[in-house]
C-alpha cells in the first residue's frame, strides 16, 4: 500500500492525479487542488500533515498554461486573481464528476469528501463547496479568495454549519490579506464554522498555519 512518501501517479477519465490510500477502510477522502501553474505534485508538500486516515487525491488541472504548469481556467491579460463563480464553475463541476468516477472505480458509495486548495485552487474549492455543499464535508482554503458572485450565493447559507479553515499571509502581494479577511466575515455571516490563521508571510502557508491545518483535519478523526 502506498505511504505518504510513495504516492501513486494514476490516470482516470483523462485526469492525471496522485493518490495516497488511507490506512483504514473506507477512510476519509481529501481532494487537493493546486494553484495557478501548479500540477499534481504541488500540494504534496502538505501530505505529511494530513492524518493517515485520509485518502489523498491531487489532480492536475486540465488546462496547460503558457507560463508553464496548469490552470483551472483560461487565463487572459489583466484577469489574474479576479475570476467569477461562473469562470470557475466548469472546473468545479468537472472535479465533482472526477470524484464520482473515482469513488465508483474504488467501489465506494458517493460519500461527501473534504477539499483543500491553494490560491487559484482555493477559489475552485470555494466554488465546489458553494455549488455542491452536500458533497463537501469540510473545506480548507490556503492563500485563496472568494470569487466574485460568492457573496450573493452565501446569502442562501449553503455553508451553514460547514467547517472551514482559512490561512493567509499578511505580506501576500498576489492576493491581499484584506480579501481573506472579507471572506471570513462573509463565511461567518453565512453560518460557516470558520477557523482563521494569519501570519507574517507572503503568498505561502506559514509553519503556524500548517500546524493549524493539521489540527483542523485531525480533530474529526
Amino acid at each position: 500500500m502506498p505511504t505518504v512518501d510513495e504516492p501513486q501517479l494514476l490516470t482516470l477519465d483523462r485526469w492525471i492525479f496522485r493518490q495516497r490510500l488511507s490506512r483504514t477502510t473506507p477512510g476519509r477522502v481529501l481532494l487537493l487542488l493546486h494553484g495557478w501553474t501548479g500540477d499534481e505534485n504541488s500540494m504534496w508538500i502538505f501530505a505529511r500533515k494530513v492524518p493517515a486516515e485520509y485518502t489523498l487525491l491531487a489532480p492536475r488541472a486540465p488546462l496547460a498554461d503558457q507560463n508553464g504548469g496548469y490552470s483551472w481556467r483560461e487565463m487572459t491579460d489583466g484577469q489574474w486573481g479576479f475570476p467569477s463563480i461562473e469562470d470557475l464553475q466548469p472546473a468545479a463541476d468537472s472535479l465533482l464528476a472526477f470524484m464520482e468516477s473515482w469513488q465508483a472505480s474504488m467501489s465506494l458509495a458517493p460519500e461527501p469528501f473534504s477539499v483543500m486548495g491553494f490560491s487559484q485552487g482555493a477559489a475552485v474549492a470555494y466554488v465546489l463547496a458553494l455549488s455542491h455543499p452536500d458533497r463537501v464535508r469540510r473545506l480548507a482554503v490556503l492563500s485563496g479568495f472568494l470569487p466574485s458572485g460568492a457573496e450573493t450565493v452565501l446569502k442562501s447559507r449553503p455553508l451553514a454549519g460547514k467547517p472551514v479553515f482559512v490561512a493567509h499571509g499578511l505580506k501576500d502581494d498576489r492576493i491581499p490579506v484584506e480579501r481573506a479577511r472579507k471572506s471570513v466575515v462573509l463565511l461567518q455571516a453565512s453560518g460557516a464554522r470558520v477557523t482563521y490563521c494569519e501570519a507574517e508571510v507572503g503568498h505561502k502557508v506559514s509553519k503556524e498555519c500548517v500546524q493549524g491545518m493539521e489540527y483542523f483535519f485531525a480533530s474529526i478523526i
